[in-house]
Order: C-alpha cells, then structure tokens, then sequence
C-alpha cells in the first residue's frame, strides 16, 4: 500500500486498508519504524516507506530488460512479429524495449516512446497490476478517442481489464492506431514493479490471434519462473 503512496498513511488508513486493529498496525509500525523500513510523513502525520528499502532494492536490483531480452527473441523468431516490453512511467506505458520481427510488414516503435494505457495491448496489461483506486488515479475522468474503437467508458474499460485479470492477456483491436492490433500480457519483478510484453501486429494478420496467445502466456511463465528462480 505504502509503495503507491508517495506522501504517506496515517494509522488509521493503513489500519483501514488492512482490517487490521489499530493497536496492531501501530506495534507494526513502530517496529518497521526502528529498523528505517518507514519513516515520518510529517504532512500526513503516518508514515511512507523509509530509505533501509531503498538500499536493499539497489543491492537487489535485477536487470529486468536484460534478462527478458532472450525470451522475447526467442518469442519473435517463433512468430515473426515484433515483441515489446513496457514499463508504467506515471500515466503511460513506457517502451523500454522491442525485438524487431522478420514480416517486411511490421509495425515499429523506438524505446523511449510513450503511450496510453487506456488503448494499448500493454498499458492495459499494465493497469490490470494496479489497483482499482490506482488505475481511476491515473486516467482521470476522460478517456482520448485515438481511434474509432477506442474504450472510452471508464466502466466498460474496468470490465475489460477485470477479463484481463483472469486470462492475462489483454487486447489492442484497433483502439490506438488504425491498422495495427496487439495482444499482451503482464509481470511484476522482484521488488514488483509491473512490465507489459505486447505484440504488436497489422491487423491483416490478426486472425492468428490463438496462436499469438499461446506462446506469450508461454514466455510470461518463462519469465516468472526466471524472476523467482
């Protein structure tokens, strides 16, 4: 709860969130507190996550790009398409990189480009990590129509994304780019932070949409099982 909540909870809100008894979540706190796991949020009179975390997460950090990158081109060679990976960067989904795929008909991003979360394969495979208040923080009130196809009802895109939640996967039909479709999946690393595999495909070749499935929920428990080890 904390990690999502820059400026801190009071004990109540924790104790709230958790159905926990105040008394226990303040015993918690305090021992959390005495070892620097949480600091004071002194606007919020609770606490935020203290900077002992942020010295393990360094000595911990995993690679996560580096490590993905075989399995995603091994999942581009099987396919021939192009296999993105996608981070959440504030309210977009962020490409940090792609495996080009071997069609002369592809479709292309760089890293480093931004997109919505709310009409992409992998912004949607990000949000369905998040919670429901998280994912209405982050979109707003107003959803962009990028595309004649594009979700714009805040309740049907949460009915959506509650699909995404049970298959893992979630669908791009035409919502952000005339043209182009996507299908993707999700993971979180070690210290949780949500990534998003997607392929992106022209729409003409959409139709093997089972088979573009199956081998991404293959890959994602590849990846799993590489991240947990």
């Amino acid at each position: 709860m904390l990690a999502d909540e820059q400026s801190g909870l009071s004990l109540g809100e924790i104790a709230e969130r958790t159905s926990l008894a105040r008394s226990t979540v303040q015993r918690i706190v305090k021992a959390l507190t005495d070892e620097q796991f949480l600091i004071s949020a002194s606007t919020r009179g609770g606490v935020k996550l203290g900077p002992l975390l942020i010295r393990l997460g360094a000595s911990a950090q995993v690679d996560v790009a580096e490590l993905v990158r075989p399995l995603m081109q091994s999942l581009a060679r099987k396919l021939g398409e192009s296999v993105d990976l996608s981070v959440l960067k504030g309210a977009t989904a962020l490409f940090v990189d792609q495996v080009a795929g071997t069609h002369r008909l592809a479709a292309v991003s760089s890293p480093g480009q931004t997109f919505p979360l709310h009409s992409t394969a992998n912004g949607k495979a990000l949000l369905a990590c998040l919670t429901p208040q998280r994912r209405l923080t982050l979109l707003g009130n107003f959803l962009s129509q990028d595309t004649p196809s594009t979700v714009t009802s805040l309740d049907l895109l949460e009915k959506e994304i509650s699909e995404v939640q049970q298959t893992g996967l979630s669908y791009d039909r035409e919502e952000h780019t005339v043209g182009i479709c996507a299908i993707g999946t999700w993971f979180t690393d070690p210290l949780g932070r949500p990534f998003a595999i997607s392929i992106p495909v022209p729409s003409v070749r959409f139709i093997e949409i089972d088979k573009f499935a199956s081998a991404l929920l293959e890959t994602r428990a590849e990846v799993q099982s590489q991240l947990l080890g």
